[in-house]
């Protein structure tokens, strides 16, 4: 079957030629591939248009000044010939065979469902690809390692997956109404809700894997969240995940440290626990990244976790109720 990657930039002069690169480098190569800019005031058209140019198969890229991501995936869809859609992100770099691992499900007449009722089997409608840090620097290994999840801590049966890694049927993109396009953050987790209620579980190919870099700066890390969060209100997502970061910050800490003040130190037990509880998987994961750093770099990375972790619930807390406004004058 034919397969279309599909992509969308904007302003990534400065990071697309790792995509193209890696495009270029896959050992399952594209029947096509559709690039969406979304108006980008750099050199990246110009990029990408020279890619165009020389590459082995055929690229088409199209310019709509204002796209966001979801409207830009969607143009980029509706142009591809193939019926199997192939999903990446500007800003990543691809492992040679993330392609061939990603559409092999399609091809597998061994992968398939069984429902709980009957050995009912349904053929493959979505196969979720998986991603992996490529930090370049001490913040960046933290950063990782705070808030990126390692293959360990992926249950494949309820597992998300962004759309820098998943291929899906273009019927099956047709069915859910495809993304959102009246949001501009978590729109992958609405069209990926959308297409788990209609077809069920994914497929999971955990060697199709997408790298990238995270946030280099706690002020750009802090910007990401915000705005995560603010999709999380305007998509009304993960209500009790935020309540409870509300109550855990606003109400328990609070509580805890007056009562370890005014009644006695034993209290602050109960804190130092839930610090334990907050940062252990963090931890956990970045002993698997560190790798080469030294002492004292390793020591650094422990330090940025923590104000790494409550940067971010910040940000969440101050972007949800931004979100939520947002939602609640358009009901």
């Amino acid at each position: 079957m034919n397969v279309s990657i599909i992509c969308t930039v904007f302003n990534e002069s400065h990071t697309i030629s790792k995509l193209l690169t890696s495009l270029a480098n896959q050992t399952r190569l594209p029947d096509e591939i559709i690039l969406v800019d979304g108006g980008s005031t750099d050199d990246t058209v110009a990029i990408l248009q020279a890619y165009a140019a020389q590459s082995h198969v055929p690229v088409r890229v199209i310019v709509e000044a204002g796209a966001n991501i979801s409207r830009g995936r969607n143009i980029a869809i509706e142009a591809a010939a193939g019926p199997i859609i192939a999903s990446t992100d500007a800003g990543v770099c691809l492992a040679d065979h993330w392609l061939a691992e990603l559409v092999k499900p399609f091809a597998d007449k061994q992968t398939s469902e069984v429902l709980e009722t009957s050995e009912v089997y349904k053929p493959v409608s979505i196969v979720a690809g998986f991603f992996l840090p490529d930090p370049q620097t001490i913040f960046e290994v933290a950063m990782s390692a705070t808030v990126l999840p390692t293959l360990a801590d992926i249950n494949p049966a309820t597992f998300l997956p962004s759309s820098r890694s998943v291929a899906f049927l273009k019927s099956s993109w047709a069915q859910v109404g495809g993304y959102p396009e009246w949001l501009d953050f978590c729109e992958d987790l609405i069209f990926d809700f959308r297409l788990r209620d209609l077809f069920g579980t994914f497929a999971f190919a955990p060697q199709a894997i997408a790298y990238f870099q995270p946030r280099s700066t706690l002020s750009a890390f802090f910007k990401q969240y915000y705005y995560y969060a603010r999709g999380d209100g305007k998509a009304d997502l993960f209500r009790l995940r935020h309540v409870i970061r509300y109550f855990t910050y606003l109400i328990a800490l609070p509580a805890l440290i007056m009562l370890s003040i005014a009644m006695s130190p034993w209290w602050s037990l109960l804190i130092f626990f839930g610090l334990g509880a907050m940062f252990k998987t963090a931890y956990r994961r970045l002993g698997l990244l560190w790798g080469k750093l030294s002492f004292g770099q390793k020591l650094q990375a422990i330090g940025w976790v923590p104000l790494i972790r409550i940067t971010g619930d910040v940000a969440k807390m101050m972007g949800y109720p931004v979100g939520w406004r947002w939602r609640l004058a358009r009901v």
